[in-house]
């Protein structure tokens, strides 16, 4: 069935909408599991889209995703803003007021954000800031902007979010290691995955890891890095084979600072939609014991999102 968009919009042509009556997961998540990565799209009627957005998608509420919540069986969600929604965070923090507690926020802000601005999106449940350098979906923001951002954020404890493509680590190396915060890579950095998971590609970001122990990776969204599949998609259980060996390689190899999100409901797709339920199944390939799996789901989310509770 199509998703709808509200408001005054019209989805992006070829817009792939979110899986509709996920599959309950083969894989039982550890109990107090965290999706740590998932986003909220408006409803467009309610939170309008950005004039600057790249696309527009359908709807995607805080009532859908927490359903998809409960159903997979994770008890609580980081959302992260989305681009559609530029640095307008209302739909996400709504989400995270409305959450009681089991939702933390990652933001997107500008320069001329206040103090008082920070404070409120702190007590709303925001604890890190998306620095997004993926010139398809956003315009350039200068870095000196960025560096000037997390300095104000690093006071709060909050953190820094990057998402970038592999080929340009070289390029944004430098400004990445003088953060003053925690930083999490979204998606491992997108890696190539037709290239050696032990090639000069990914072990530039692996050399990254072991050299900044404040950088975080999350091991999220083999929907969108996979070459050679299998998809997600009619009960397949061993999907996206092509990822494992590199995310299971930072997984063991940093076992504290990795984390795994759903990505729901999965902006920009082009190939194809995953089924959430599938997606779960691939977390004991790439953490293989319940070690493991503790600390990706419930350790190291915990630590970073909801420290006052460790």
């Amino acid at each position: 069935m199509t998703k709808p968009v509200s408001g005054d919009f019209s989805k992006t042509a070829g817009w792939l909408d979110w899986f509709d009556g996920p599959a309950k997961p083969a894989f039982t998540l550890p109990a107090g599991a965290v999706d740590a990565h998932c986003h909220v799209f408006g409803p467009g009627a309610e939170f309008p889209y950005a004039p600057e957005r790249k696309y527009t998608p359908c709807d995607a509420s805080k009532a859908d995703l927490f359903a998809l919540r409960d159903h997979l069986g994770f008890a609580r969600n980081v959302i992260v803003q989305a681009t559609c929604h530029g640095a307008d965070n209302r739909a996400m923090v709504d989400a995270c007021r409305a959450s009681k507690g089991k939702a933390r926020g990652v933001a997107t802000v500008r320069r001329a954000v206040t103090d008082e601005e920070l404070q409120s999106l702190h007590e709303a449940g925001v604890r890190g800031v998306r620095f997004n350098f993926v010139k398809r979906l956003v315009d350039f923001t200068p870095k000196d902007e960025l560096m000037e951002i997390a300095s104000r954020i690093a006071k709060l404890g909050w953190h820094v979010v990057v998402y970038f493509e592999a080929q340009d680590l070289p390029e944004l190396w430098d400004f990445f290691t003088n953060l003053p915060t925690t930083v999490v890579v979204d998606h491992m950095g997108r890696p190539d995955v037709s290239l050696p998971v032990d090639g000069p590609q990914f072990e530039l970001f692996v050399k990254l890891m072991r050299e900044h122990d404040n950088i975080w990776s999350k091991v999220s969204c083999p929907e969108r890095l996979s070459v050679s599949g299998p998809k997600a998609l009619n009960g397949e259980r061993h999907a996206y084979h092509d990822v494992i060996p590199f995310a299971r390689k930072l997984v063991e190899t940093f076992p504290d600072r990795v984390l795994w999100g759903t990505d729901w409901p999965h902006p920009n797709l082009k190939d194809h939609m995953p089924d959430d339920g599938l997606l779960v199944d691939f977390i004991p390939h790439i953490a293989p014991t319940p070690q493991l799996q503790q600390q990706l789901l419930v350790t190291n989310p915990m630590r970073l999102y909801w420290p006052e509770e460790c």
